[in-house]
Order: structure tokens, then C-alpha cells, then sequence
């Protein structure tokens, strides 16, 4: 008998189960950036769920069933994570990576998405990118990178990304099957966005790297794009 499986919450079920005093994943000593990267993956959605129980070539199934049955599984049944669930996690992550502080110290959830997905559990990256007509690179997550933009005070995920990817000339090379966007630092010292508006779609149409689109002129198809 294989492990037992909760589907992602949706709709009423999401606002039921996850919201309120004691829900979520617990914080304890910086895991901050786990947690929120944790939550975002396994909470809502099923994309990544093959993280769960795909055995993957280089899989460390030891790690794949504390993911499964310590944090996404009680995530979705009760809405509740223990901090001792992350830190059994962040333990086995420390023995595997090359850094022995993923138990204390504050990271990048990009450090910590690329041990996880590539050394840890051999997935293949979810994005291929191309910036400039250079040689197309590959990755785990995307993380807006812009300057500060005056006219931009509330803005919403759709706004940054565009924004992000025309300031360092990049396009998707295909349409990825899991985005996974980073959005622009916040920490104690500098915090860009005071809020920034989910986009609960996002139209990725000018990203794609020659993508069929129509001239804003006469409606036909666009043979120049201006950036």
C-alpha cells in the first residue's frame, strides 16, 4: 500500500482550513524562507506534487516521505505544520547539501528550491530562458530582478514580471509546466514593494520567445517587436 495522499485545498475548503490563529507552517529560527516557499509549492495546487511521490533517479526517498507525510500532508489536512517538521526536514537537507547551515541561518528560497528539486530529489529544471539571443539557460525559479519604479506603487505579479523580463532582455523558450516566481526582496533593511497584488493568472503571451503576436498597429501578425 502506498502513502497516503490529501489533495490541495481549493476554494472554501482553503479558506476554512487555512485560515486563522495556528495555521500554516510554524516559524522557528529563520525557517522563514522555507515555510513560505513550502507553503507556496504544496498548499493550493497539485503541480509539483510529483515531488511527492515520483522516484526520481536520484530521489533520496528519505527526504521525499518527511516532505510528504510531515509537512504537505498535515498542511493540507489541518492546515498546521509544526516547526519540528521543518527543522527534521532542514536537518536531512544539511546532511545532503554542501552547506552545513540550512538548521540556523536565513537563505535564499532559490538556494534552497535548487538543493531541494536538483542534488536532493533529481528534477529536471521546470524553466528554459533565453536572454538576448544568447545560449538558452535552464532553472528551478525565477526571481524578479528590476529597479526601483516611481510609477509602480502597489503593483501586481503580471506588471513585475513583464517588467523584470524586459529590463534583462529575457523570453521563455517554451511555456514552462510550473512557474515559479521570487518576488523582489523584502527584508529587515530594504523593502522595494509595500504590497504587491497576486495576479491570480498570468498572461505570458509577450514572454515567449517567438510566439505568434498581433501588431498593436493594424491587428495583423507582428513581424518587429519594440521593446
Amino acid at each position: 500500500e502506498g502513502p497516503e495522499s490529501f489533495p490541495p485545498l481549493r476554494n472554501e475548503a482553503a479558506v476554512r482550513v487555512l485560515r486563522g490563529r495556528m495555521k500554516g507552517i510554524q516559524g522557528h529560527c529563520n525557517s522563514c524562507y522555507m515555510d513560505a516557499a513550502l507553503f507556496s509549492l504544496f498548499s493550493c495546487t497539485s503541480v509539483l506534487d510529483s515531488m511527492l511521490f515520483m522516484p526520481f533517479p536520484l530521489c533520496d526517498r528519505n527526504v521525499q516521505g518527511i516532505l510528504r507525510d510531515e509537512i504537505v500532508s498535515p498542511l493540507r489536512r489541518t492546515g498546521f505544520v509544526r516547526a519540528s517538521s521543518v527543522m527534521h526536514l532542514r536537518e536531512q537537507l544539511t546532511d545532503k547539501g554542501q552547506c552545513s547551515s540550512f538548521t540556523s541561518a536565513e537563505k535564499d528560497p532559490e538556494e534552497f528550491l535548487n538543493l531541494i528539486m536538483q542534488q536532493v530529489l533529481g528534477i529536471e529544471p521546470l524553466l528554459k530562458l533565453q536572454s538576448g539571443g544568447q545560449k538558452e539557460q535552464e532553472c528551478y525559479c525565477y526571481q524578479i530582478f528590476m529597479d526601483k519604479q516611481e510609477d509602480l506603487v502597489v503593483p501586481d505579479v503580471q506588471q513585475l514580471v513583464e517588467r523584470s523580463f524586459l529590463s534583462s532582455d529575457l523570453k521563455l523558450v517554451e511555456i514552462p509546466s510550473c512557474f515559479i516566481i521570487q518576488m523582489p526582496r523584502f527584508g529587515k533593511e530594504y523593502k522595494m514593494f509595500s504590497k504587491i497584488i497576486p495576479s491570480l493568472e498570468l498572461d505570458i503571451t509577450d514572454l515567449l520567445l517567438d510566439s505568434p503576436r498581433e501588431c498593436c498597429l493594424c491587428g495583423d501578425v507582428a513581424t518587429l517587436e519594440c521593446s
